[in-house]
Parts: structure tokens; C-alpha cells; sequence
């Protein structure tokens, strides 16, 4: 097999092996291959080069273990891999910045508008006046203001990144890099209370920090809805199109599963998404669940909503937590103790909503009765948080269960066979043992001997698979009887 065919190889066994392959294909996609080289008997490095350093750490961090281990099967032999950043001549260089010097406004509308010396000194000293109309981009001032009800105390430095979050986050901050150039829309999906709403607000924020004159609007699916009812009654359907479709250039809509069933403001959404996009405006769009499991959605939003990028966010993992409440507790300038943290972080585990909220009680009760905040304070407030003694499972009534089930030792269950009757034993036990202890991703992968990435794959893998596959579902099931 020669070099080309490997990495293709190997690329379509990731495909297929990962739960998220359009996620996975965005950002492999961005990879180019180099060349492969012999380390020693029985070991081969592979060389990849990415289009800047910040996918290259992405990659590195998120797809490093897939890409190793895809090779690594359709060669029989370890790999190692190896990200570096492209070096663009310079002349490339040169060709790129003069692309980008001639880009007109019409090509990328939410691209900083391109002005000379005369024209910055002009917008400076009269910064009311309407300037004239260039392409397609014109001045917020001659299109009419629109209030983008965007927070500014959510943004990206304030949010905080876990393995649960981390593909989102990352699509996110690319979005508000490059808008509507790479894909266009992106679906961001999750439970609800876990960081959806916080990136909207954080790419609108990003992106009109780079460019002021970007007329961004936020607004939930249901004000969308009632915003077009509004006009219908009043008879002025003009001006509620007007303004999503000629007056805004990023559209951040939080809860879109809110217009589901409602026929003719999903028609009204439809012909707005058409118009955008045909404009090369970007549209970012939250949900509670994935396009392919909003029941009741019409097949031609779905393929809309899927034709850019979806990412979700799951609910945060105990190291993510304990992040979170420490961040929350810095903002509110309070001293919250490293023991009361990990007490938090371990039992409230659902939403980062919860975590505010058992944060804040605990506050306002120290507050309150003049008390600091230690762990037996946090035990008293927070009792009902706390689950009773036994009810937590540890990692060996797991492991003994799963094994059990399988009819396999544990040596067995952590060993390094990666044929599937060890593998997916030992993907269901890192899943079960994520899901009922307290244990983190990198703390999982200790247990077993693997890395950080394998945990959090199985997870994924597992997490996935559970809701379209009966039989996987009814075998962890039974092993939860057994627990």
C-alpha cells in the first residue's frame, strides 16, 4: 500500500468509526498529508500538516488517538503521529493577501470592510454619516440600526472548555474567525443549560469586535415566531422580513426547535435561512437535539440545517465542572475553597445552570448568616444535592459486572486487543464507569492503560450508538440489572 492510499485508508476507518463523522470530516478534511517514516521494527510515524496552529492543536488534542489507531490497524503495526503547521512560500503569502485586499464586500459580507487612509479619517471624523454603498456591504448607519440584543458579558474568554464542549467551542471561535467562508449554517445541539447560548452570544461578540459595522441580531425561536405573528396581525409582513433578511448580517437563533409545527413561520424561516445563506450571511443555530432527532421537522429544514456543521455539547464532566464553579467564583469575586469545588463539581452534575445556581445558594447563605464557605457548610446547604450512602457505584462492581456479562476476564477488559468482543466490552465499562462514579476522562483512562482521547471516545462511540442500536441497549441493561 503505498503512502496515499494509507492515509485514505485510514481516514475512511475513522469515518466509520467515530459517532460524529461530519464533525470528525471538518476537521481532517483541513489536514494535509506529508509522509510516513519507519522509527524501528514494528513502528511507523506518520506526518500531517495542518492550515494554521490553531487546527493543528485541535486536532492534536481531539483526533490524535483516532488517527493513531485507524493506522495503526490497516498497517499491523504502531504509529505514531506527528502535526505541524503549513509554511506557505512566499509568494503564496503575497497571492493570499492580494486575494484578500481585492475580496469584494459582496463575496463576504462579514468580512471588515476594506477602506483607504482617506475613507478610515472620513468614518472617524463623522462617524454619523451614512457612507456610500460599496457592493453589497454598506455602513450600519445607511441600512438602518438594528438592536442585537447581544450580551457582552458572554464571550469567549469567559467560557469554559472541557471535553464535553470542546468540538462546539472550537466550531464556534471558527465561525467567528471566518464567518460563512468554511460552512454556513452552524447547528450547534445539546441538552438544555449546558453553554449553547453562551457561544451565541460569544460568537456575535467576537465577530462584532472584529468588524463594528456587523449588524448582528440575537433572538430565541419563540420571539422569532411571535415577532411574525405580530406582523401578520398588524398587516406589516414587509417589515418583519426587512429586517431578518435586508437589515442583518449574522443571525444567532437560540431554541430553533420552537418553530417546529408552526407551518407558516417555518415557511417564513425557510425563505429567511434561503435568503442569508444566498448571501453569504452567517447563521448560527442552537438546539435541544440534534436536526435528525427534532420530531416533527420537516425533511427540507433538516437537510438545511445539516448542509453546515452540527456540533453538540454534552453535560459537563466533573473536571469541567470544578472549572466552571471556580470561574464563577473568581467573577463574583468570592473564595471558594478547592475541597467545596470538587464537593460541587462531583454531585451536581446535570447543567451548568444547577452549578450556578448550587454555587450562588451557597453564597447568599454565608452571606446571610456571616458564615465561610467551607465543606461542612456546603454539606448542611446542599444536603439535598448529596445522594445516599451505597447509591454510588464504584469501578470494580462495574468492571466485575461487565465482565461477567461478556465472559471475560478483567485483565482482558483492560487489555490491548482491539478485536471488537474485547473492544466494545471495554468501551461499554469506560461509558458505565463515566456515567455512575465520579471519575473524570483522564482518570478513566488510567484504569485501562489508555489515553486521555480513547475514554473520551468510547464515551461518545457508546453514548450514541445506545439510542439506534437495541441490541447494544438491551446488553447494558442487563448489566445495570446486575449492578
Amino acid at each position: 500500500m503505498n503512502q496515499t492510499n494509507l492515509w485514505a485508508t485510514a481516514y475512511l476507518q475513522i469515518l466509520q468509526n467515530h459517532p460524529d463523522a461530519n464533525a470528525v470530516k471538518f476537521w481532517l478534511d483541513a489536514l494535509s498529508w506529508g509522509n510516513a517514516e519507519r522509527l524501528g521494527p514494528g513502528r511507523v510515524r506518520i506526518h500531517l500538516s495542518a492550515p494554521n496552529h490553531y487546527y493543528a492543536n485541535f486536532i492534536e488534542t481531539t483526533f490524535k488517538a483516532d488517527i493513531e489507531n485507524a493506522v495503526s490497524e490497516v498497517i499491523g503495526e504502531a504509529c505514531e503521529v506527528s502535526i505541524a503547521v503549513q509554511k506557505s512560500s512566499d509568494s503564496d503569502e503575497g497571492a493570499a493577501k492580494k486575494s484578500q485586499s481585492f475580496q469584494s464586500p459582496m463575496e463576504n459580507p462579514l468580512a471588515p470592510p476594506s477602506e483607504t487612509p482617506e475613507e478610515r479619517t472620513t468614518t472617524t471624523l463623522n462617524t454619523h454619516s451614512p457612507s456610500p454603498s460599496k457592493g453589497g456591504f454598506q455602513s450600519k448607519s445607511s441600512r438602518g440600526p438594528v438592536e442585537d440584543h447581544i450580551d457582552q458579558n458572554l464571550t469567549f474568554d469567559n467560557y469554559i472548555v472541557g471535553p464535553s464542549n470542546q468540538f462546539a467551542y472550537a466550531s464556534a471561535f471558527s465561525t467567528a474567525e471566518n464567518p460563512a467562508v468554511q460552512f454556513n449554517p452552524l447547528f450547534i445541539y445539546g441538552q438544555p443549560a449546558v453553554g449553547k447560548t453562551h457561544l451565541l452570544h460569544a460568537i456575535g461578540n467576537h465577530i462584532k469586535k472584529k468588524n463594528p459595522h456587523i449588524r448582528a441580531y440575537f433572538v430565541s425561536a419563540e420571539k422569532f415566531v411571535n415577532e411574525f405573528i405580530e406582523s401578520l396581525q398588524h398587516k406589516k409582513p414587509g417589515d418583519f422580513r426587512a429586517k431578518y433578511r435586508e437589515n442583518v448580517d449574522l443571525l444567532l437563533i437560540d431554541d430553533v426547535q420552537f418553530i417546529v409545527g408552526k407551518d407558516r413561520s417555518e415557511e417564513e424561516f425557510i425563505h429567511t435561512f434561503n435568503t442569508l445563506v444566498s448571501m453569504k450571511k452567517m447563521i448560527v443555530l442552537t438546539s435541544d437535539k440534534a436536526p435528525k432527532d427534532i420530531d416533527g421537522l420537516e425533511e427540507r429544514i433538516r437537510t438545511r440545517f445539516e448542509m453546515g456543521l452540527v456540533a453538540d455539547i454534552r453535560p459537563p464532566e466533573i473536571e469541567t465542572r470544578i472549572a466552571i464553579l471556580k470561574a464563577k467564583a473568581e467573577s463574583d469575586d468570592v473564595y471558594l475553597p478547592d475541597e467545596v469545588a470538587t464537593f460541587l463539581g462531583t454531585y451536581v452534575r446535570d447543567t451548568v445552570r444547577n452549578l450556578h445556581g448550587a454555587l450562588v445558594k451557597l453564597q447568599q447563605y454565608a452571606a446571610l448568616t456571616g458564615s465561610e464557605i467551607t465543606l461542612d457548610l456546603a454539606k448542611q446547604v446542599l444536603q439535598s444535592s448529596i445522594p445516599e450512602e451505597g447509591q454510588e457505584y464504584t469501578v470494580e462492581m462495574i468492571l466485575n459486572a461487565v465482565s461477567k456479562h461478556y465472559n471475560l476476564k478483567i485483565k482482558d477488559l483492560k487489555g490491548v486487543s482491539r478485536a471488537k468482543n474485547f473492544s466494545l466490552p471495554r468501551q461499554i465499562a469506560m461509558y458505565l464507569i463515566r456515567r455512575y462514579t465520579n471519575l473524570g476522562f483522564r482518570e478513566i483512562s488510567q484504569i485501562f492503560g489508555k489515553d486521555h482521547s480513547t475514554a473520551v471516545h468510547a464515551h461518545q462511540k457508546i453514548e450514541a450508538e445506545i439510542e439506534t442500536n437495541p441490541e447494544l441497549r438491551k446488553n447494558i441493561e442487563t448489566i445495570r440489572e446486575q449492578l
